[in-house]
């Protein structure tokens, strides 16, 4: 039986070790969907329509990968995709604490979907798309921390913002 696994963020944006994960991930799997999360309380940089394009683009060598949206519980999202596994990425041993509490939450609500973490490659530990979201504010570089389509749409999109 094929295995698919959900891999879920919020991804604004897709940094480097979101791509480690998932090129990680990959081989583990037969198909792998990222699921970009609807979260109307977040305020992101990019829609999440754009943050579909910009990773289709960013995994468009990638065979059996998929990206699309989603609203909800996570668990349920994958159950509906026919994904037995979730997959989460970890950094640091605070992302483990939170990150237990909700694979045994996810566990709780469908015993029938696994959370499977991977650690995040060690040059890409301190990167968190919050982090280059801020580098990028503050006119440093971002590049080697975040796919190359995606550096050139960060820095388009804050030179479209107006200055304040």
């Amino acid at each position: 039986m094929p295995l698919t696994a959900l891999y879920p963020g919020s991804f604004d944006p897709f940094t480097n070790g979101h791509l480690g994960v998932t090129e990680r991930a990959l081989p583990v799997v037969d198909k792998l969907i990222l699921g970009i999360a609807r979260n109307a309380r977040k305020r992101s940089m990019f829609t999440v329509e754009e943050r579909i394009e910009m990773i289709r683009a960013t995994l468009a060598h990638h065979e059996h990968v998929s990206v699309c949206s989603f609203e909800g519980l996570t668990v349920d999202f994958a159950d509906a995709c026919g994904a037995s596994v979730i997959i989460r990425g970890l950094r640091a041993v605070a992302d483990f604490e939170y990150e237990l509490q909700m694979a045994n939450m996810n566990r709780k609500l469908n015993p029938r979907v696994e959370t499977l973490f991977m650690m995040t490659s060690e040059e890409y530990f301190f990167v968190s798309s919050q982090n280059v979201k801020e580098v990028a504010r503050l006119d440093g570089n971002i590049s080697g921390l975040v796919p190359p389509i995606i550096a050139d749409r960060v820095l388009a999109k804050l030179n479209s913002q107006p200055k304040d």
